[in-house]
Order: structure tokens, then C-alpha cells, then sequence
């Protein structure tokens, strides 16, 4: 704690000093950012040695990719080709909604269609609709 209080006293008075002096860099050019204009220079710089220093590294790595490929026959994967995931799906392809829709709207092709009982099936619909709808209206939790 005392040595915090030290550093405070005697930075802050050095900074009076120093300030008195003359010697503060408020002067020169400053970017939008606040920066000198020789330090973002020296950043992009950097940025672009880094750049090609990975673009380097990753053509050796794929120099050796394929030399392994080579060595051992084995296909490069087509990164552009489209993976088809149907293939190993157990239940196979999912239907859409209304794939299903048409599906069931489909009565000729079922049982009932084959009967002939899709009237009768209707009207049993809708009352039990209208028998559930009447039941609903007397229990309070149906409202």
C-alpha cells in the first residue's frame, strides 16, 4: 500500500515536470484513430509479411498433402461438391408438409377410400368435433 502511494506521489510529480519541460509529444500528425501515421504504416506492413508468410507455409503444407496423396493413392476431396446426408439416414428422406398434406388428402388410395366409407368417416368427424367442442364449454380449464 505505501509503495502504491509512492509510485502516485512521485509519478505524478515527475509528469508535472516533464510537462513543465517541454518535453510531452503533443505535437505531429495523428491519424482518425489517434495513431501516428509511421506506426499504422509499420502495422500494415507487419500484417502483410504475416500474410504471406502464412500463404507460404500453407503451399508447402499442401506440397506435402499431395505428395502423401501421391504415395499412397488417395483422392483429393472436392471441397465445392455438395454432401448428400440421405444416403445414410436410417429412415430415409424426410417428407415435406406438404408432401404429407397431399398424402393424406389422398382417400382413393386408402382403405377407407376403398370402401367407400369416407362420407360416414366426415360425418363422424364432425360430430365428435361438435361433442368435444360442447364438453369443452362446460369445464372451466377449456375456455
Amino acid at each position: 500500500m505505501a509503495g502504491f502511494l509512492m509510485k502516485q506521489m512521485v509519478g505524478n510529480q515527475l509528469n508535472e515536470v516533464t510537462g513543465g519541460l517541454g518535453l510531452k509529444d503533443d505535437g505531429g500528425e495523428k491519424t482518425e484513430t489517434g495513431e501516428d501515421p509511421e506506426v499504422v504504416a509499420a502495422r500494415l506492413e507487419q500484417e502483410e509479411r504475416r500474410k504471406e508468410k502464412h500463404r507460404k507455409m500453407e503451399q508447402e503444407r499442401e506440397k506435402m498433402r499431395q505428395g502423401i496423396r501421391d504415395k499412397y493413392a488417395i483422392k483429393k476431396k472436392e471441397e465445392g461438391v455438395a454432401m448428400d446426408f440421405t444416403e445414410g439416414r436410417i429412415g430415409g428422406p424426410r417428407k415435406t408438409p406438404e408432401e404429407i398434406a397431399a398424402e393424406m388428402n389422398a382417400e382413393d388410395d386408402s382403405i377407407i377410400g376403398q370402401l367407400g366409407l369416407t362420407e360416414q368417416v366426415e360425418k363422424a368427424k364432425t360430430m365428435a368435433t361438435g361433442a368435444f367442442e360442447t364438453v369443452k364449454g362446460f369445464f372451466p380449464f377449456g375456455k
